[in-house]
């Protein structure tokens, strides 16, 4: 009996203390996720209004008439059936766009890979071949568009002066229908060979564990068995973000076009992005413009879902399966 009345009393005890820790930490919880949702209250605002608010924006406007003067008329799917079958300029840009992107993203990629691999061997003066391989990334890219223009210029470009005191004569490069996109290739890889995509790819080779290497070598690896067997599969996540983002960046191709050939010669260099900037401002047609935005944006979307599930096959997870 006693002993009964001894558990009843505790519980009575316990029961009020544990009701106050519930209640202050519910008031605690409430008052970090107030201070929480105070303090991120300025990027939300600009995540509403600058980001979120043009995209829905866009999509209404992609089923209107819009020239910026008038009000928007509603015209259904009128804009995406121009675009895939009244717009003579729009599968040949999309054409355009890819053999440009199916050019820079592997060679891209492959010479990012190289260039971490010769800063990760640790040499003397590898920083400051860092901060040079960097350099060029930085250049603005309607500077580093006008400089090319100047480089590659038919006759008075030093390139072309160069390959002449060879004996070699030099193509017309932006000037030429078959030279405007090699053109465009070769400055987008200057710029980008030494950017981002090689500072990813040294991060990742930095964390392969190097026992792998030293495992590998006893069981007699070459130099080569060792980038197949190890640092390939380790930096597969690496990889395949490069190469997403390498994708992306690649179908987005404008700045040099704009720059430097506008398009032409004979629509060389009339690219997805270009085509769409022209539409929407040069001739105002924001609806039409903005139904080629969403289109752009639904292949980006779909090319990367393909990506995510054909990496399930070749993406190597260190922790996965813990």
């Amino acid at each position: 009996m006693s002993t009964s009345v001894m558990s009843a009393s505790s519980s009575s005890k316990t029961r009020p203390i544990l009701v106050r820790l519930f209640r202050y930490d519910s008031v605690a919880t409430l008052r970090e996720a107030a201070w929480g949702t105070l303090f991120a209250t300025p990027w939300l605002l600009g995540l509403l209004f600058f980001v979120l608010g043009p995209i829905l924006v866009s999509m209404y406007l992609s089923f209107t008439k819009y020239d910026v003067i008038s009000s928007p008329t509603w015209i259904g799917l009128d804009n995406y059936i121009r675009a895939f079958v009244g717009d003579d300029l729009f599968w040949p840009s999309f054409g355009r766009t890819f053999r440009y992107a199916l050019a820079v993203v592997p060679l891209g990629i492959t010479g990012s890979l190289l260039l971490a691999m010769l800063l990760n061997q640790g040499l003397v003066s590898t920083s400051v071949f860092r901060t040079l391989y960097f350099l060029p990334h930085l250049t603005p890219g309607v500077a580093m568009a006008l400089l090319w223009v100047w480089l590659l210029h038919p006759t008075i470009g030093p390139i072309n002066y160069a390959l002449g005191l060879l004996g070699i004569e030099g193509p017309g490069w932006f000037s030429s229908t078959e030279w405007a996109i090699p053109a465009t290739i070769l400055v987008s890889l200057w710029a980008n060979l030494g950017g981002n995509q090689m500072i990813v790819f040294l991060a990742g080779l930095q964390g392969v564990p190097q026992e792998l290497y030293d495992a590998a070598e006893v069981d007699g690896a070459g130099r080569w068995r060792k980038l197949v067997h190890v640092t390939l599969p380790m930096i597969s996540p690496t990889l395949f973000f490069n190469l997403i983002m390498g994708v992306i960046g690649s179908l987005k191709v404008f700045t040099v076009a704009f720059v430097a050939t506008q398009g032409g010669p004979h629509w060389a260099t009339w690219f997805c992005a270009l085509h769409l900037f022209r539409v929407s401002f040069q001739y105002f047609e924001m609806g039409y413009g903005a139904a080629l935005a969403w289109i752009f944006a639904a292949v980006l979307i779909l090319l990367t879902l393909v990506q995510f599930r054909v990496s399930q096959k070749w993406v190597y997870y260190a922790g996965e399966g813990i």
